[in-house]
């Protein structure tokens, strides 16, 4: 070989080594300038659009025990936690007054039916009287008038017969009264359950119970049998509610578990409705009830719960993460072909109604494109895709700031994955 020829093979060479170097650094410039991102693919999956919110615990059926009557506690039968049967004698209130009103209106009855018999004896006399005078009169022994003073008297007897006998019913209304009263000083309860509140003891005075005075209140009782979770809902989450729907209840004093619940009622109306608080800004929130389905022993009324209602379940559908979803002018957008006509036509009919798009950014050839989508149900960390997208597609997912601040057209390129090893803690499992 001459020369020539090996000075012409180190140029080619030299020539190539130029080349490749120039292709490496352009590649290594192209991947400097692009922007480090978390890139995910569009996959298909199942979700479940869930609503917290945090109450407390209930009874579902409780009855507040009040007095109708006012008078001093003489005897107490129960204490808090007992359990009780419906009719059990629960306690007494000093019957003393009442006793004596009982034998004021039997006495009055007896008074009564003394003078309904006494009147009933003046009407017999009257009609006996006008009898033999009718015969008189027939026989014209008596005169005309005698006999019509008869038949007026015994008219007037009659009335105060019927007088007499109103005054017997009465005087027995009264002692019914009485009698209700004085039953009244025993009270026993109303339903099966346990005491649960007592606020009263031997010796302090019962006042008549009214709904606004919780003074009044005596005693709870609730059926334990069958407990509920009451808890508020954002007003913006109420619709998607509805009864029926399942739900799990945490409870503070039962850590580490979930009990299985079914909503069981919605409140028709706001807790407190705009306005009355004082403020028209204030949060709008309704009662909603969840009934356990197999509450655990030993659980009791106020305790502090949480429930997550499933509002919506959606099995095998195109997701994408939460974070990935953003929201941009469209002014500033370039139109990007897409692979389904129905996503073109979704987003033809997103700009012309209005400028700010929801959408996210799809990695096509290293490159972040923003394409509008439309979006169903909310899972814990993904959307359910109803337009825009195909399961082809890979978006941006992350971090935060730069899915806020992503501009159409900036090149991207994925995170390193960090491994499992290099992120497990000394004794994690």
């Amino acid at each position: 070989m001459n020369l020539n020829t090996r000075k012409r093979k180190l140029v080619i060479l030299v020539v190539i080594v130029i080349a490749a170097a120039s292709a490496m650094f352009a590649a290594f410039g192209m991947r400097g300038r692009a922007t480090l991102a978390r890139i995910e693919a569009v996959e298909q999956r199942n979700l479940i659009s869930t609503v917290v919110a945090s109450g407390w615990i209930r009874a579902t059926r409780a009855v507040d025990v009040q007095s109708d009557i006012m008078g001093r506690i003489t005897e107490l039968a129960v204490e808090e936690g007992d359990v009780v049967e419906e009719g059990q004698f629960l306690l007494r209130i000093d019957p003393t007054q009442y006793e004596a009103a009982v034998s004021r209106a039997r006495a009055a009855v007896s008074e009564a039916l003394a003078r309904e018999a006494q009147s009933r004896a003046n009407l017999m006399q009257a009609r006996r009287a006008l009898e033999r005078l009718e015969s008189m009169f027939q026989s014209q022994i008596a005169t005309q008038a005698e006999y019509e003073e008869a038949q007026t008297a015994v008219m007037v007897q009659e009335a105060l017969h019927e007088a007499a006998l109103h005054g017997v019913d009465q005087a027995r209304a009264a002692l019914s009264e009485a009698e209700d009263q004085l039953a009244k000083s025993v009270i026993r309860a109303p339903i099966s359950g346990v005491v649960t509140r007592l606020n009263v003891e031997v010796g302090e005075t019962a006042i008549v119970g009214t709904t606004n005075n919780p003074g009044s209140l005596l005693l709870t009782i609730s059926d334990l049998s069958v407990m509920e979770a009451v808890v508020r809902i954002d007003e913006t989450d109420v619709p998607y509610i509805s009864i029926g729907d399942s739900a799990s209840v945490t409870i503070d004093a039962f850590p580490r578990q979930r009990f299985s619940a079914r909503v069981t009622r919605i409140g028709q109306s706001a807790v407190q409705p705009p306005g009355q608080g004082g403020s028209m800004a204030q949060a709008v929130d309704f009662e909603v009830v969840v009934t356990l389905d197999d509450p655990p022993p030993g659980l009791r009324p106020d305790l502090s719960a949480s429930a997550e209602i499933v509002t919506a379940v959606r099995e095998g559908v195109l997701a994408i993460p939460i974070i990935a979803l953003t929201v941009r002018d469209l002014g500033e957008i370039e139109a990007v072909p897409h692979e389904e006509p129905q996503a073109a036509n979704a987003a033809t009919s997103l700009e012309s109604e209005r400028t700010d798009v929801e959408g996210v950014f799809v990695v096509r050839d290293g490159i972040a494109r923003f394409v509008p989508v439309e979006v169903g149900i909310a899972g814990r960390e993904h959307f359910e895709v109803l337009s825009g997208l195909s399961a082809e597609d890979s978006v941006v997912a992350g971090p935060f700031d730069l899915v806020r601040t992503l501009t159409d057209g900036t090149p991207v390129r994925p995170q390193p994955q960090v491994s499992d090893a290099t992120t497990q803690t000394p004794g994690a499992r």
